[in-house]
């Protein structure tokens, strides 16, 4: 009883702080958004990349620019993966064979953070602070500057623009980013999480015997993993490691910093449509599935029956004994309802219904509240189908925030929920079809079925935490994975700009009797509905051959 209460009341916190946090910092991203001035440090970096921040794109233009940015950053990435051996601080590590560093520079250009390889074992110094570390810091600022796109097209009318991307890319870095894990940084390292650039050094341990670890920048990377919903870890402990996440304390403001931004750009979102209340009903939304999830997973993992769980107060296993059931529930929800996908526990070891959880988290889209940017512009999608779905039953033409929702649009938003469950379901199907290497599916049955439904799901939503079970280093899952991580990005990316571009042009619809309110309960509980009942047709059979039938067979 005292574990239940415990994590209650880590919620509960949680909760306060993300409410302290929401107005100040949603204010402040939308002003960010808003502004006409550059600072000086902008200025150079204008000129360094030759962009022009206050010349206005039409969403092919900034679309051009994403698609453009992001392969610069693959190719840089997977670079400098490939002569890591020749590299100073390459902590006498060699260079990533090819299909890993492939798979490792798609993963943290599209913020998904997967990774398929031991971070202490693998990755020098340059490669984690000049390659990954940077990458997480842009690959979030991406995200941000695609949902600003977007709102900006509900904001605007009679205009095929949407802002500058380099204007955006580098106002979201500097301003937003770069202070934000800066300040989280040095928490962390107040309350002990490691920052060095030390070499390999041998440990004593407590049943005797030595252990080889080597340091690095962690705080400052763990920072920014969670504040820009990255995920990837220094260590492959992740952060269940100690030099990652060290007391029940960072455990807590890791999961803050990881739903603060999503959570706080309803506020900018609201701010800059000229109406809070509809970025309430966005919030509200979001809200209601987080805290659902939490307690579905909390019950899961707290009354799972058995007498050995009963003893432990819960289902321990894979679990940190320093945070427990409560605080593990809250993390693996929120990593997963996000773009995150850091992980303090063994998501493989979760019983099977709370394994079903985490993945059903993901294939909603990760939109409550999703990762920086892209949960904002996954719901916005959503609330679109809605309302379609909602004049389809009363037989009016559908708008929302003004903007009639006519054919093209209601097209676009249907091609942005197909990519991603079409590429989920096949590449799994076609990699339980394959004669895959005897080492890579550890388990048989619905369990081994979860192990690879779960890395496609995280690898196609951009999340990046993995079940663990399944050894994903291999050449087909490094490659299939990888191009899982860029069509599951970029596809989508298309289908919101071009529905940004098309409402930017439109008319604002005059409000009448008969429009939807859409910053009401009815419409959050519509919202929430559809959301639940489209995922649940496109997922439910995939979902019923694994973490449901292992669930109800336990």
């Amino acid at each position: 009883m005292g574990s239940v209460l415990a994590g209650v009341l880590q919620l509960l916190a949680l909760i306060g702080a993300l409410a302290l946090a929401y107005i100040p910092l949603g204010n402040y991203m939308a002003k960010v958004y808003s502004s006409d001035k550059h600072w000086r440090v902008e200025k150079w970096t204008y000129r360094a990349i030759g962009a022009n921040p206050d010349a206005e794109m039409t969403w092919t233009a900034y679309l051009r620019g994403v698609l453009a940015f992001s392969a610069v950053g693959v190719l840089f990435l997977y670079l400098l993966q490939r002569i890591q051996g020749i590299l100073p601080g390459s902590l006498g590590f060699d260079s990533v064979n090819p299909a890993q560093s492939f798979n490792t520079a798609v993963s943290f250009v599209t913020n998904t953070n997967w990774q398929s390889y031991y971070g202490e074992q693998t990755m020098g110094h340059v490669v984690q602070t000049a390659g990954l570390a940077v990458q997480n810091f842009v690959s979030a600022a991406v995200g941000i500057a695609v949902a600003v796109a977007l709102v900006r097209g509900f904001a605007r009318s009679r205009t095929g623009e949407l802002g500058n991307f380099w204007a955006d890319l580098v106002r979201g870095t500097i301003r937003i980013l770069v202070p934000g894990a800066a300040i989280a940084a040095i928490v962390l390292v107040a309350c002990g999480v490691i920052q060095n650039f030390s070499g390999i050094h041998e440990v004593g341990q407590f049943m005797g015997g030595t252990q080889q670890w080597n340091g690095g920048a962690v705080a400052s990377q763990e920072a920014i993993k969670e504040f820009g919903t990255n995920g990837g870890g220094y260590f492959n402990a992740n952060s269940a490691h100690p030099f990652e996440n060290p007391t029940p304390f960072t455990n807590l403001f890791e999961i803050f910093l990881l739903l603060v931004i999503p959570f706080s750009l309803t506020r900018t979102f609201g701010v800059m449509v000229g109406s809070v209340k509809q970025g309430y009903a966005i919030l509200a939304t979001m809200a209601t599935i987080w805290v659902g999830f939490v307690g579905l997973m909390m019950w899961t993992e707290f009354a799972h029956h058995g007498p050995a769980l009963h003893l432990a107060g819960g289902a321990m296993e894979g679990k940190e004994v320093r945070f427990g059931v409560g605080s593990s529930s809250i993390f693996a929800v929120s990593t997963t309802l996000t773009s995150t996908g850091a992980v303090d526990s063994f998501h493989s070891s979760f019983t099977g219904l709370g394994g079903g959880i985490t993945i059903l988290g993901m294939q909603l889209g990760e939109i409550a509240p999703g990762g920086t940017g892209s949960g904002l512009y996954g719901m916005l999608i959503m609330a679109v189908i809605a309302v379609f779905i909602a004049g389809l039953m009363v037989g009016r033409t559908p708008e929302y925030l003004g903007k009639k929702i006519g054919t093209r649009e209601i097209k676009l938003a249907a091609c942005y929920i197909l990519i991603t469950p079409a590429l989920v379901l096949v590449l799994a199907a076609i990699s339980m079809a394959l004669p895959t290497p005897p080492h890579s599916m550890l388990n048989s049955g619905a369990h081994g079925f979860s192990e690879v439904l779960y890395a496609f799901t995280s690898a196609a939503n951009n999340n990046g935490s993995a079940f663990a079970g399944l050894n994903a280093n291999t050449d087909w899952y490094n490659t299939m994975l990888g191009v899982a991580m860029l069509l599951g990005r970029f596809l989508p990316m298309v289908f919101v700009l071009a529905l940004a571009g098309s409402l930017a042009e439109q008319r604002p619809v005059p409000e009448t009797a008969g429009t939807l309110r859409t910053n009401k309960p009815l419409f959050v509980g519509l919202l929430v509905g559809a959301i639940l009942i489209i995922t649940g047709l496109t997922y439910f059979p995939a979902l019923a051959l694994g973490p449901l039938a292992e669930g109800l067979a336990s």
